[in-house]
């Protein structure tokens, strides 16, 4: 569901194409979206402006780079005090290989993914998180062993009802 006033249908279509492909020219991106160049740089400008578009970024194939290991931890906190978690999103911001944290309702927490070299490398950040976070606090680990379904952008038609 919109939030009221927000976006229509050529907007969407925008975040659309660039979900897809954010290297497509603009002239490629307004003959998409039925636009003429000028005015649908003018609406991805407002959209970034906005904070809708919050930024740019490549998908890299690691695999094909290096060799790494995926890592989804589920954390659970001993106390739900905001200190206890303020301390806990302390510490995780500080680590470079926790490339997505999501805070959750349920049985745990959060939900963790790491992406590190190998897996020695994980469990020295997890013995790292363990000291410095939260005391009580646990951390359950899963070794990823295929992605099967990745990441490829929001499905916006099924989200987001256009105003107008």
């Amino acid at each position: 569901m919109t939030k009221a006033g927000q976006l229509d249908r050529i907007d969407l279509k925008i975040l659309a194409a660039l979900q897809a492909d954010a290297r497509i020219t603009n002239q490629a991106l307004a003959d998409a979206v039925g636009l003429s160049p000028s005015p649908c740089l003018q609406r991805v400008k407002r959209l970034e402006k906005r904070g809708v578009l919050k930024g740019y970024l490549a998908r890299v194939a690691l695999d094909d780079i290096t060799h790494s290991v995926t890592v989804i931890a589920a954390v659970s906190l001993e106390s739900h005090a905001k200190e206890q978690f303020d301390r806990f999103e302390a510490v995780a911001a500080s680590i470079p290989e926790l490339v997505e944290a999501h805070k959750v309702s349920g049985p745990f927490d959060y939900f963790l993914r790491f992406v590190c070299g190998d897996v020695q490398t994980y469990e020295r950040i997890s013995d790292d998180l363990l000291r410095d976070g939260p005391k009580g606090m646990k951390v359950s680990s899963h070794v990823v062993l295929q992605e099967t379904k990745p990441f490829a952008g929001f499905p916006l038609d099924r989200l987001v009802e256009p105003d107008g």
